[in-house]
């Protein structure tokens, strides 16, 4: 079957185009451009009122949490059984789908073992519905530095991650992971610890390094957490691909990620989320930092890419970050680009984040242009995931 869509307009990942139709045949989009092939569809979606974008591409995700205002973190890890979380999870993947988020990089099951490689299957496999998802399985961190925290030091506790306290442990953890489906590395390079309980690095340099290279043996690319200048520069220079959240970013720190290629995932709206949970002040020290250390990256040049540590905040509210990074300084423009063509070289699939012929046939159309008003991607219109569409068209 050959589906044709007829937009106002397309937005290829790059640029937007007035006056473009796209034809998909099965999982791929096989023409784009002003020529609209009616002669060649067997289906004509009129998409009147919409544009029309490459399915969107959540960098940093958690599936299987839920906001912490309705259930703590704590109480998720050590009381809810993977059986309720994936439940859980069945329904925030479809959300995010519906939500026009047809990728997402989920950077941790938080205590859920490997659910998410289960769920990626479930999810090809046309189970359930739900985005493609890039598994890590567990973060790595450093031994006695996660959570939960706080109990007699012989009490056996559930951790939210994976320990490592050496290269022998961390060779048998990544390669454990790696070989139960993960397909990215997520490592915890800072965390809070010490006296004050601030965040702090938490690897040595060694150590990074070491976890990086094990696994590009094997072909995986690394995601590091880390807040500390200290801590996102020993990753840069460890070969992470990309380094998240970056609060306490520096402009020394941002140059040295642009020139050796690490992208950055800013993650704001978790933290707005946060701020909003503890009732800080939106003006407060911590968002006062968070734009500051935003506006050096921006001056450095180093590669913005969107992701959003959705899960922390409601699933199916992924175009919050979207709207933050308008907020903090890009274009809409840039901000499309960040969820589209950028997030796809940082996963490394041509395939993704483009509206060209070849490209899966990943698509969302949105009423309005969100190239001038980034709020358009809360009206969802049509999506289609490998050429299917999840629902009829309505106009939003």
């Amino acid at each position: 079957m050959a589906m044709l869509l007829r937009p106002d307009a397309v937005f290829d990942g790059e640029r937007c185009h007035e006056g473009w139709a796209v034809r998909i045949e099965g999982e791929r989009i096989v023409a784009a451009g002003p020529d609209n092939h009616e002669a060649e569809a067997d289906e004509i979606v009129d998409l009147a009122g919409t544009t029309l974008l490459p399915g969107l591409i959540d960098l940093h995700t958690h599936l299987l949490l839920i906001p912490y205002d309705v259930r703590s973190w704590d109480d998720q890890i050590l009381r809810d059984n993977v059986a309720l979380r994936v439940a859980r999870a069945v329904a925030a993947a479809k959300r995010t789908l519906e939500a026009g988020f047809t990728t997402v990089r989920d950077l941790g099951t938080e205590g859920a073992g490997e659910a998410d490689v289960g769920l990626r299957r479930a999810i090809d496999e046309g189970t359930i519905l739900g985005p493609h998802v890039v598994p890590v399985t567990r973060a790595i961190v450093a031994r006695s530095l996660y959570g939960p925290a706080g109990f007699v030091p012989d009490c056996c506790v559930l951790q939210g991650a994976d320990e490592v306290d050496g290269p022998e442990s961390i060779y048998a953890v990544v390669r454990r992971q790696i070989s139960r489906g993960a397909e990215w590395i997520k490592v915890y390079a800072d965390s809070r610890h010490g006296p004050g309980g601030i965040s702090r690095p938490a690897f040595s340099q060694d150590d990074l390094t070491l976890i990086v290279r094990i696994a590009a043996d094997s072909g995986c690319p690394v995601a590091a957490h880390a807040n500390t200048a200290e801590g996102m520069r020993r990753a840069a220079l460890a070969g992470v691909a990309t380094i998240e959240h970056g609060n306490e970013g520096t402009p020394a720190v941002f140059a040295l990620m642009a020139e050796r290629g690490v992208a950055y995932v800013p993650t704001i709206a978790a933290y707005d989320a946060i701020w909003a949970y503890r009732k800080a002040p939106p003006d407060g020290p911590a968002a006062a930092q968070k734009r500051q250390a935003f506006a050096s990256a921006l001056a450095s040049g180093v590669t913005i890419a969107n992701g959003s540590d959705i899960g922390v905040f409601p699933h199916g509210e992924n175009a919050r970050e979207l709207e933050l990074l308008v907020d903090y300084g890009l274009a809409p423009i840039e901000a499309l680009r960040a969820a589209t063509s950028t997030a796809a070289r940082v996963l490394g699939r041509a395939e993704l984040g483009a509206v060209r012929p070849g490209a899966r046939a990943d698509v969302v159309a949105v009423s309005g242009d969100p190239t001038r008003d980034i709020a358009a991607l809360r009206r969802v219109a049509f999506v289609a995931s490998n050429g299917r569409p999840l629902r009829p068209f309505v106009v939003a």
